[in-house]
């Protein structure tokens, strides 16, 4: 079986939609030998910040020693990403052999009239990955939801986290935040600790509080008080903890919410006996990464790489350049979905912009460079459409000089498209 042959096997499986449920999840994992049984975890629920609050503590858990795996969802630019070791993707070799495992068993299952969603089938697959590999620990992140996801087939972890709570997946999980606070606390099991995000909405967070309770588990709630803010940069916050230096590299308030609920996770876990040390937490969390979003990717010029495709995250970009790169030159290089509304995206940050510069990301969605570059002279006077990637962006770090910033955005496919390019220069 080739690499594109297990991916075709994978995606096979999204015909068979969302299923809420944890029978077929543990038939499948029971025939594989219940390799979640044999693994340690850290799970994190949460509508907004959950994939933040996992990087920070597998990249911790990882800089103490641990053999760390990382279950996320969804992917950002590659499949791989969503199951990684000590920070680095499955390779494609070991993602063909997890298929053809797991499939063996899906395929015979389906043959009985039992389909296995994607979800399901992936992360049985990762359970199987981590416990071949023999992982100390895997942090493993909710997929939706908490109670009926396939990843709560787990017995009680180490800890439990839960970030923000906000409305999302409606139609599957209910219409009020009361209602999606009940389906994250599916994951608070008897006996367990579960930390709670600092600045969690006060009905969400007594739902959370309650199903803590009935379950005999030790609820915590994230203080912001055991950090104090020293510095905010384009580059993150500065943070002191436990009296030394915490560097949180990613921008935004609502990052320091996240990197508290990280923190309060690894106290429980240094609580339970694992050995992670200040050292490790400062080292961890510097090195922490999360692909195309609002990456730093260099520094002479700045240039920055955001995937967000939707004028909700055009908002957040624009609130970010607008507060830590305020005086300074920005070029934009931009591409952008013809299904996305790309001029209410264009018309919040475009303006910010000294010269943009377009491109057409391989998908055919993609809006074409002279349509993007043309709706962007709206705003931006300088605005030109570009074929080559690297040549757009070099035109833009000249443009833009050493002091200015070069801003790559619009598009997640973009993203995935330039970024290799630029981690190779």
């Amino acid at each position: 079986m080739t690499y594109e042959e297990a991916m075709e096997k994978v995606n096979h499986r999204l015909r068979f939609g969302i299923k809420p449920g944890l029978e077929r999840v543990s038939a499948l994992l029971e025939k594989l030998g219940n390799p979640q049984k044999k693994l340690k975890f850290v799970h994190v629920a949460g509508t907004n910040g959950k994939g933040t609050t996992c990087t920070l503590i597998a990249s911790t858990l990882k800089a103490a020693g641990y053999r760390t795996g990382l279950y996320t969802s969804p992917y950002v630019l590659e499949f791989r990403e969503r199951f990684q070791i000590d920070g680095k993707m499955i390779p494609q070799e070991e993602l063909v052999e997890q298929v053809q495992a797991v499939s063996a068993v899906a395929d015979e299952m389906e043959a009985s009239g039992e389909s296995i969603t994607e979800f399901e089938f992936i992360t049985a697959l990762a359970f199987h990955w981590f416990a071949q590999r023999e992982c100390d620990i895997v942090v493993l992140e909710v997929g939706m939801g908490g109670r009926f996801d396939a990843t709560n087939v787990i017995d009680t972890p180490e800890a439990a986290a839960i970030a923000s709570i906000s409305l999302d997946h409606t139609a599957v999980l209910g219409d009020t935040v009361e209602q999606i606070a009940f389906e994250k606390a599916g994951i608070i099991k008897s006996g367990g600790t579960v930390v709670c995000y600092p600045d969690q909405q006060p009905s969400a967070q007594a739902v959370l509080e309650k199903a803590a309770r009935e379950r005999g588990a030790d609820f915590r709630l994230a203080q912001l008080s055991i950090v104090k803010e020293q510095e905010r940069s384009i580059y993150g916050t500065l943070l002191l903890y436990r009296a030394e230096p915490l560097l949180v590299p990613f921008v935004g308030e609502h990052q320091v919410k996240n990197a508290v609920t990280a923190l309060t996770a690894l106290e429980v876990l240094q609580e339970k006996g694992w050995s992670i040390s200040t050292r490790a937490i400062q080292e961890g969390f510097a090195q922490a990464r999360i692909p195309a979003r609002m990456e730093i990717l260099g520094r002479d010029p700045l240039i920055l790489l955001d995937g967000g495709h939707n004028p909700g995250c055009a908002a957040a970009l624009r609130e970010v350049l607008t507060q830590h790169l305020s005086g300074k030159k920005l070029v934009a290089v931009m591409g952008m979905m013809a299904d996305k509304d790309s001029r209410t995206a264009l018309s919040i940050l475009a303006p910010l912009f000294s010269a943009v510069r377009t491109l057409k990301p391989e998908n055919p969605r993609s809006l074409s460079a002279e349509e993007l570059a043309a709706e962007a002279a709206t705003w931006c006077s300088d605005s030109q459409p570009c074929t080559d990637r690297l040549r757009a962006v070099e035109e833009a770090k000249q443009q833009a000089g050493e002091d200015g910033a070069v801003i790559i955005c619009g598009s997640f496919y973009l993203a995935a498209e330039v970024r290799p390019l630029l981690l190779q220069v």
